[in-house]
């Protein structure tokens, strides 16, 4: 992906209350106790290497600022289109964590307004979602999100939504901040390449998207942004808005991609990856569904295990040796730095009572709901198993779910409930027990 700032990129823009910088907005401090900054060489380096893609405009240059000793305002935003933040977000909250240590200041933000217009898929267009959606989704997201960060303490995370400041966009901003970006440049996007190719629409409204998160660094007024691989276009249009509003640098670090289980892209609204609101044996059993090929990729990326150790279990696998001992240390890592070693270890028996030995656990959650005939796609949804009917269908056709130890491949079953328990099994360590 190729990005080309506008020729008409002058300097001059929109007037917002929001640029005017104060190092202390927000966190209750004044400079004399604000947070002092950390010159940790080795977490600097980690922040700089581990799990990342590509730094722009360079690493050198991040490196060089990182060491200046300056308080940096740094950020990553999260679209809440899903119910549940995803291990594929935690690689950029452990990142946002490190900098949080060094004593910058981090925003989590929640773009629950770009949410309403959607990222633009590869694809199709996204559904627009409602505010009532959002809110919806959004529920649960900073509880999930403070297992990895620190909301509270001398120096903590600002939450902040993106609503603040794009709802009050005129419609001669909205002209202005679009005039710095061409169709061309839009259309070098990968996404709309390959609708293109194709032959499936683009929505004008898509356009937009770029420039609405690029505006959202602007209006922060921060210095550095955290994102995804796939968000590199987004933020390199950021990265010029700044430029083109504040006459200043932002750095952008973009981080590797990790599939979900499923081989897709880990994805809110499929909800098809590891999920940080996941119980801890959800989380263990997903990764260990991870191919073996994936076992050093969710080492570095999702765990603290050093990189030279991570070399060697390369180095062990490559010459024939089993891998899954080093995979049931990945799914341990992974459990680990998410909910603590007490529950990795709690997560790790569990998986080797029910998966390795095939026992069924003894303390099944029950669901009690009308007696009557029922579809199992509704029942999957409903216990939880299923984070949608569409998603329950496709596990049935599969034939990943049983009722009572028979397996089901028809997705338009239905289940005759009365007050007889009925064991209800999603692949090898969902289980759930309906009644009325």
């Amino acid at each position: 992906m190729s990005f080309r700032p506008s020729a008409s990129s002058a300097s001059g823009g929109i007037a917002f209350a929001w640029r005017e910088r104060d190092p202390s907005a927000g966190l209750g401090m004044t400079n004399k106790n604000m947070p002092k900054v950390i010159l940790d060489k080795e977490l600097i380096e980690k922040f700089l290497t581990r799990g990342v893609e590509a730094v722009y405009p360079s690493v050198d240059a991040l490196r060089e600022k990182l060491m200046s000793g300056e308080r940096l305002r740094v950020y990553q935003g999260f679209d809440p289109t899903g119910k549940y933040l995803h291990v594929g977000h935690a690689m950029g909250i452990r990142a946002l964590r490190i900098l949080q240590q060094l004593g910058h200041e981090v925003i989590f933000l929640v773009g629950d307004y770009t949410a309403r217009v959607g990222d633009p898929d590869k694809e199709s267009v996204r559904k627009m979602l409602t505010a009532k959606e959002i809110e919806e989704n959004l529920q649960g997201w900073k509880e999930q999100a403070a297992q990895l960060i620190d909301f509270e303490g001398d120096n903590p995370v600002r939450f902040k939504r993106n609503y603040e400041w794009l709802a009050q966009l005129k419609l001669d901003e909205l002209i202005k901040l679009m005039s710095h970006m061409t169709v061309q440049q839009m259309l070098e996007r990968d996404m709309f390449e390959r609708r293109l190719e194709e032959g499936n629409p683009i929505g004008l409204h898509e356009f937009i998207y770029p420039l609405l998160q690029g505006y959202d660094g602007v209006a922060l007024d921060v210095d550095m942004e955290i994102g995804g691989a796939d968000q590199t276009f987004n933020m390199l249009t950021g990265r010029e808005l700044s430029r083109v509003y504040s006459g200043k640098e932002k750095f952008i670090r973009a981080n590797k991609m990790m599939d979900a289980p499923d081989g897709r892209t880990m994805s809110k609204t499929k909800g098809n990856g590891i999920n940080l609101g996941d119980s801890s044996e959800d989380m263990y059993g997903k990764a260990m569904s991870y191919s073996d090929d994936h076992i050093a990729m969710g080492l570095e990326l999702l765990t603290d295990v050093p990189l030279e150790a991570i070399k060697e279990i390369q180095s062990e696998i490559s010459k024939g040796v089993n891998p899954m001992n080093y995979k049931k240390m990945m799914a341990f890592e992974i459990v680990k730095t998410i909910r603590g070693e007490e529950e990795a270890v709690k997560a790790q028996r569990s998986f080797e009572a029910t998966v390795q030995n095939k026992e069924v656990p003894a303390d099944i959650p029950v669901l009690k709901i009308k007696a009557g005939n029922h579809r199992l796609t509704d029942l999957l949804v409903e216990s939880g198993l299923a984070p949608s009917k569409s998603e329950a269908g496709r596990l049935i056709a599969g034939g990943g779910v049983k009722v009572d130890g028979q397996k089901i491949d028809d997705k338009d079953a239905e289940v005759a409930v009365a007050d007889k328990e009925i064991l209800i099994q999603k692949g090898k360590r969902g289980f759930v027990k309906i009644r009325s």
